[in-house]
């Protein structure tokens, strides 16, 4: 397969299925496709969606616990890019028709402090992220069944769907062992460590910066870093209240609304 001479037919079929909200078959499956390449495809996705007036937002990681990257079969954690349409402020109603089979993930976000161009960062990861905040991510794969291999979810931008960021607060917190709960309508849903975000949120900054300087993507003062999930995804249903709390940083809630036809 000629990747190069495809990338547009894949990244077509990937934003239609977004856009339409149907789920489709996956685009590579069990071809051998290098990750390389399927990160061609994942920046002429998000292309679109820059050309349709969005404005690139941030980044996030995937498979950074390593249950996860195992189950999984891969030896790196992945990059995507978040944009403006994927932001929903705290406290919001997410109308979930935007979505296929949207899943709520708590994390941990970070602000970028400084621009860094792709490759050009050789400072201290630290100096990168001026604030820390508790925060859920909506994946949502695009196709069928929410399967794919490696190659598959890096074209899909990694799942990415939608993210609810919470308060912003100062670095002044050691976070390498911090409990995190998921709650839908007030009961436990999920419950975990940030030490499950490769051990430390904080190592997810010099991941990205890596990651991001390798693919070709800017990371901007101000916007967002999405580190990781610190527990497994629970499906979202329309009418759920949904409150992820990370101890020390606060918690973040939003509501499912219900899909519009």
């Amino acid at each position: 397969m000629n990747i190069r001479a495809s990338i547009d037919e894949l990244a077509a079929r990937l934003d239609s299925a977004a856009v339409t909200r149907t789920a489709c078959a996956q685009v590579f499956g069990e071809q051998d496709v290098p990750v390389d390449d399927a990160y061609v495809v994942q920046a002429a996705l998000v292309a679109r969606r820059l050309d349709r007036g969005e404005r690139l937002a941030g980044a996030k990681l995937g498979f950074t616990s390593r249950a996860k990257a195992l189950q999984m079969g891969v030896s790196d954690v992945i990059i995507g890019r978040l944009t403006s349409g994927m932001a929903v402020a705290e406290g919001d109603e997410v109308d979930l028709g935007r979505f296929i089979h949207p899943r709520a993930e708590p994390e941990v976000a970070f602000r970028m402090a400084v621009d860094i161009e792709p490759g050009g960062w050789r400072g201290n990861p630290a100096e990168a992220v001026d604030a820390v905040a508790p925060a859920v991510e909506i994946i949502d794969s695009r196709y069928r069944d929410f399967r794919f291999s490696l190659a598959d979810v890096v074209a899909d931008n990694t799942s990415a769907a939608a993210f609810v960021v919470g308060a912003w607060r100062p670095l002044s917190l050691p976070l390498h062992n911090r409990g995190v709960l998921l709650e839908i309508d007030d009961r436990l849903a999920e419950a975990g460590s940030t030490a499950a975000i490769l051990g430390d949120p904080m190592r997810a900054v010099s991941t990205a910066i890596r990651l991001a300087g390798r693919y070709g993507i800017a990371l901007a003062a101000g916007t967002v870093l999405m580190a990781g999930a610190a527990t497994s995804a629970v499906a979202l249903r329309p009418g759920q209240a949904v409150t992820a709390t990370v101890s020390g940083l606060g918690r973040v809630r939003f509501s499912a609304g219900h899909a519009t036809e």
